[in-house]
């Protein structure tokens, strides 16, 4: 007998919509002839604010033109959580995407009553909604007769790809001119009325408390306001900038500490990340059917060290009191979780603190914006209702920001007779990465540690597979290997504070997983490429790896001192693909001199969004590979400026080609970290193939490499 067929899933709203249902939160018509588009996501330089404006442009039929992006806030906004993952665009893009289509269709079935014509006669040109005979309205014309105060609905069918006119196109990014005409957008440049500065005191070694403080010569200074103090948190209010700068110099020197906590050896961080107690998490295990005769087992270890944010400006906020409420001016990346966090601090109900975005200078995770808004609102609190700006330095950014894990990560890969892989087993040792405000029933910010009664420090943690993992993101193969373990062990101490930096683990994941492939492949005498294609089963994985190598013109003639390298990623196994070929030179040191990339994000709404992404994230994978190391000994950080923390100089930036693959059939997906891992690992295989030796910790330095020799010789 035949089985009836199964109804089709009912639609469901978009994740972001569905947890902010409202209409009204995300978009606004006025009789002006603009609409507003309030997304919950920020923009922290990766082109969201004009991909948003399309996608809305485009559902909308009107101009780009028309579409006022509106800054992030608590008073306003819809809580899309953290601007973090890549995932700008794939959910508030569908959110606003979908939003937009009901509106469209709401306005069109006013229209339609309004005019006496049916609905599907109707045409929308630049908000001008028109049908037969000549008759008119818009959607400004009846904007304060449409209710938004309602619901979504999840029927509603947004544009299909074909019918969408700005999606797919290069739109210039709305958010460049302010910049390049030295408009206040960035938060360092805003100054608000009657604003005062201040400064926050901190140790140089790890943890230590202050012990006492001598302030008498900072109080007779010139502009001198106030001196805060709470427990080991203390800083220092004026009425300039210099002043606050000056101050806290004389604060410093009346202050004592205790002498703090010990960090780990920086020589042998493997060594200190495999001792420590751990949560141990089998995160992925495969069984072949039919277990094959193992000959010989190859393992190998690879290791990244701290990494810095190392953002271009020192993290900054705004903060100002009135009576029991405060409103905070910040760049974090998620500013209801900060509330969140605030308002435990504080005490305080969270209607009572407003926090509004805007733009920082650098942004790669969690860096310190978080910290300096807490920072801003405790010394607001002694200015008597007057706004107070507080901008860490660069010693500070770089010592007291939390910084990306460092990783050690072991593969070992058991081959049969042919040296076909049969079993494959993956395990990382790492901090948690992810220790970012407004997640836990404690507080997350570093001035919370500080106080008198200070809240417990926070052992960063690990999001969950289903959201892309943490220390063992891309830790499972996209390969079809017929078995395998994947083992997590998350430390739970933490000397030295990690949170979340672009990739999460997926850096350090990718490097070893394409490093030791291409180690493989080397002893089989098999190309790179061939081998890569030979295990992938994807075919959306497969045209991203010969698009970059035909870009390449894999593999050119050997020239000496010149190597070639290639490596493939899927950021979280879910997002965007990425290969990439690189080309180094060797000599004294190590140089890149290209990379070319390909990908394939879906759906590319900018594809000059798109391109910048992969380019600026190749660009800061090529500084972590080759420069970029926290350093510290026993007492204290001590890479607290550009000499002992050196970053890329345009000067060594390599020429980048991308090359994308457009697939508007395919919901779009974000590209700000996709190149990481590949541009990783496909420049420790171009050393490889340029030298002969194999660096398996990072960075790539001359150091590196002499090490590296001498373990082989």
């Amino acid at each position: 007998m035949k089985q009836p067929a199964s109804a089709p899933p009912s639609p469901k709203l978009p994740v972001s919509l569905a947890a902010n249902p409202k209409l009204s939160s995300w978009l606004k018509f006025s009789v002006q002839g603009q609409v507003t588009v309030s997304p919950g996501k920020v923009e922290i330089g990766q082109g969201i604010v004009t991909a948003l404006a399309q996608i809305a442009a485009d559902e909308l039929d009107v101009d780009i033109s028309r579409v006022q992006m509106a800054r992030a806030s608590t008073a306003c906004s819809p809580n899309e959580g953290v601007t973090s993952g890549s995932l700008s665009v794939q959910q508030s893009g569908r959110a606003v995407r979908h939003a937009c289509a009901e509106a469209r269709q709401i306005f069109l079935q006013l229209a339609s009553e309004r005019l006496g014509v049916d609905v599907a006669a109707l045409g929308i040109e630049d908000g001008t909604i028109s049908g037969p005979g000549n008759v008119t309205t818009s959607y400004w014309e009846l904007a304060e007769e449409v209710s938004l105060d309602r619901d979504a609905t999840p029927d509603v069918k947004p544009k299909p790809a074909t019918r969408r006119a700005l999606a797919g196109n290069s739109v210039q990014r709305i958010d460049i001119p302010d910049k390049v005409f030295a408009k206040a957008r960035f938060i360092h440049d805003w100054a608000l009325p009657k604003m005062l500065h201040g400064r926050v005191l901190r140790p140089e070694n790890a943890r230590a408390k202050l012990t006492g403080l001598k302030d008498d010569s900072v109080r007779t200074m010139t502009g001198f306001v106030a001196v805060v103090r709470d427990g080991s948190f203390s800083g220092v209010i004026c009425e300039t900038e210099h002043g606050a700068e000056t101050a806290l110099q004389a604060l410093r020197k009346g202050a004592s500490w205790s002498d703090g906590d010990t960090l780990p050896d920086e020589s042998d961080l493997a060594t200190f990340l495999k001792a420590q107690p751990s949560e141990t998490t089998v995160i992925d295990k495969r069984t072949a059917p039919t277990p094959g005769a193992s000959k010989r087992t190859i393992r190998r270890q690879y290791t990244r060290p701290y990494i810095a944010h190392a953002s271009i400006a020192p993290s900054c906020a705004m903060a100002q009191w009135n009576g029991d409420r405060v409103h905070v001016w910040t760049h974090s990346q998620g500013v209801y979780l900060l509330r969140t966090d605030l308002a435990l601090v504080l005490r305080l109900p969270a209607e009572n603190i407003t926090v509004e975005h805007l733009e920082g200078a650098g942004c790669y995770g969690h860096n310190a914006a978080d910290d300096v808004a807490l920072d801003a609102v405790l010394l607001a609190k002694a200015a008597d209702g007057r706004p107070v700006r507080v901008q860490w330095s660069r010693q500070g950014e770089m010592s007291d920001a939390p910084f990306g894990a460092a990783m050690a990560m072991e593969i070992e890969a058991d081959l049969d007779a042919g040296d076909e892989i049969i079993d494959w087993r993956h395990s990382i040792w790492s901090n948690g990465h992810a220790a970012r405000p407004g997640r836990a029933v404690q507080p997350a910010l570093l001035a919370g540690f500080e106080l008198e009664n200070p809240f417990p420090r926070m052992i960063s943690t690990n999001p969950p597979q289903t959201n892309g993992g943490g220390g063992d993101r891309n830790a499972v193969p996209l390969y079809d290997f017929p078995s395998w373990q994947i083992e997590s062990h998350r430390l739970t101490t933490m000397p030295i504070r990690t949170s979340a930096l672009r990739t999460l683990g997926a850096q350090g994941n990718v490097f070893a997983i394409e490093s030791f492939l291409d180690e493989i492949a080397a002893e089989r005498g098999e190309d790179p490429v061939a081998f890569r294609l030979r295990h992938l089963r994807d075919e959306r994985a497969k045209d991203v790896i010969r698009a970059a190598a035909k870009r390449a013109g894999w593999k050119p003639e050997k020239q000496p001192g010149i190597g070639y390298g290639i490596a493939f990623a899927r950021y979280k196994n879910t997002g965007a693909y990425c290969a990439v070929v690189a080309e180094i030179e060797g000599d004294e040191d190590i140089r890149v001199r290209k990379l070319t990339l390909a990908v394939d994000v879906g759906e590319a709404i900018n594809p000059d969004g798109v391109i910048n992404q992969i380019e600026g994230g190749a660009i800061q994978a090529t500084s972590w590979v080759s420069k970029e190391r926290v350093r510290f000994d026993r007492q204290r950080v001590i890479s607290v400026n550009w000499t002992e923390y050196p970053i890329l100089r345009f000067s060594e930036v390599p020429e980048v080609e991308v090359e994308l693959i457009q697939r508007p059939e395919i919901d779009p997906v974000g590209a700000g970290e996709a190149a990481h891992g590949p541009v990783t690992a496909a420049i420790a295989n171009a050393v490889f193939d340029a030298l002969g030796v194999r660096v398996r910790h990072l960075p790539i330095t001359r150091d590196s490499i002499i090490a590296a020799m001498e373990q082989a010789s």
